[in-house]
């Protein structure tokens, strides 16, 4: 519509449904104020008192409900009206709406929280959103705390590096020893933004400790996400300094208690090794692999078939040929049946690697990397390696007298295919 029609008519009916008994529909009135103030020209809203009169109702309404549908389209409204009105209204009901009553309102203008403090003055930021939104770090209802530390960090950005070490630093160390699991696990997942802005040197000193600490936090969803940003954090932190800080905190996770995280923990050790590379991996995880192989408990050597199968695309034919098939013919024996299948699945991951590797330090990850992991046509080395020492403990393992061992021993031979003697 021309905004003069806008104007004439809309304004009209929008002002009577705002004035509504029923706060079902002023609620829906929100999303039409944005419309209205979208189509009116910036310059000529002011012009128009209704509008802002019906705005300033809005943010006051006695009805949560209203409140709510406003906080939550917080930001959509600053950016429909002009820069006065958002320095003049919408800062202090911004800050109105983070102290609201209800916890629901309070949630959803903390999620409005980076993308509003973007299109206000840095002066106003500080001096009159900043001490509001510091509340929010000891609210009282656990799911706005969560709410806000989902969107803290996206504050670093605006607030630069110096202002983000003097105010959000302090509110991050506060939050990752929040009691609520999700609290913990929000300021995690996003700590990248603050990295970008404050550097990882800053970043270790000031929260290092605390995300130690998560690491063996009793909600596995925290020590999970923990485990997901370590290689971001091992790529710039240094080989150095992971190796003295971090790297028995991730040996550990492979024996955790949930099938999750043993999981997780193995995908991590792969991702390091293509951040350190392989010389790296033989020297600081195979061994510690190794000695996981000959654990009293079977959580352990179970995790050290899944280690060894996921890690092998990472490493080259040398290092699996002399550091990681020992590992797999220690297991052949094991007396718990489930390992013993997990060892011939290992070996089919293997198989399948050796057909594929060219000899010349090469991994899998690289291949595919490259383009050129589809290739069967391995080298003579891979093939002299299957034979050797693959196929004698792939035949026993045949023989078990459990049929699940069998059972994928046999489709493991099958895997080498045309390329093995009857």
């Amino acid at each position: 519509m021309p905004a003069a029609i806008v104007i004439e008519e809309m304004i009209p009916l929008f002002q009577h449904l705002a004035a509504d008994d029923q706060d079902s529909v002023r609620l829906l009135t929100v999303d039409v104020l944005i419309a209205i103030a979208g189509a009116v020209p910036k310059e000529q809203q002011s012009s128009h008192g209704v509008l802002l009169t019906a705005l300033r109702s809005l943010f006051e309404d006695k009805s949560w409900r209203v409140r709510y549908m406003v906080a939550d389209r917080f930001e959509k409204i600053a950016k429909a009206v002009d820069e006065e009105v958002v320095s003049r209204d919408l800062v202090p009901a911004f800050v109105k709406l983070l102290k609201d009553t209800e916890a629901e309102v309070r949630s959803a203008i903390s999620g409005q929280i980076p993308g509003f403090c973007q299109l206000v003055d840095r002066h106003a930021l500080l001096q009159d959103i900043m001490p509001a939104i510091e509340e929010l770090v000891t609210d009282s209802s656990q799911h706005v705390r969560a709410a806000f530390g989902n969107q803290i960090s996206g504050l670093a950005p605006i607030l630069g590096k110096q202002e983000t070490t003097e105010h959000l630093l302090p509110m991050f160390l506060q939050m990752l020893k929040d009691d609520f699991p999700d609290v913990r696990l929000n300021i995690i997942s996003k700590l990248e933004q603050v990295n970008n802005v404050i550097g990882i040197e800053l970043l270790s000193q000031s929260l290092l400790p605390a995300i130690v600490q998560l690491a063996e936090d009793k909600q596995w969803r925290v020590r999970l996400a923990i485990i997901q940003h370590v290689p971001l954090l091992a790529s710039q932190l240094g080989v150095k300094f992971f190796d003295e800080k971090l790297s028995s905190l991730c040996m550990s996770w492979l024996g955790d208690t949930v099938f999750s995280i043993r999981e997780a923990s193995t995908q991590n050790l792969k991702k390091l090794t293509d951040v350190f590379g392989v010389k790296w991996a033989s020297d600081a995880i195979v061994p510690k692999v190794a000695a996981m192989a000959e654990h009293p408990n079977y959580l352990y050597r179970m995790t050290t078939c899944f280690a060894v199968s996921t890690l092998a695309p990472a490493l080259t034919l040398p290092v699996l040929s002399r550091s990681v098939l020992p590992i797999l013919h220690q297991l052949v024996e094991d007396p718990i049946p489930n390992i013993r299948f997990n060892v011939a699945k290992s070996y089919a991951v293997l198989i399948d690697i050796f057909k594929r590797l060219p000899d010349d330090n090469t991994t899998l990850s690289q291949l595919e990397k490259e383009g050129r992991a589809g290739s069967t046509s391995g080298t003579a080395r891979g093939e002299e390696v299957v034979r050797g020492e693959i196929m004698a403990p792939l035949e026993k393992l045949m023989g078990d007298e459990d049929v699940d061992v069998r059972f994928f021993a046999t489709t493991a031979r099958k895997s080498w295919g045309d390329g093995m003697e009857d």
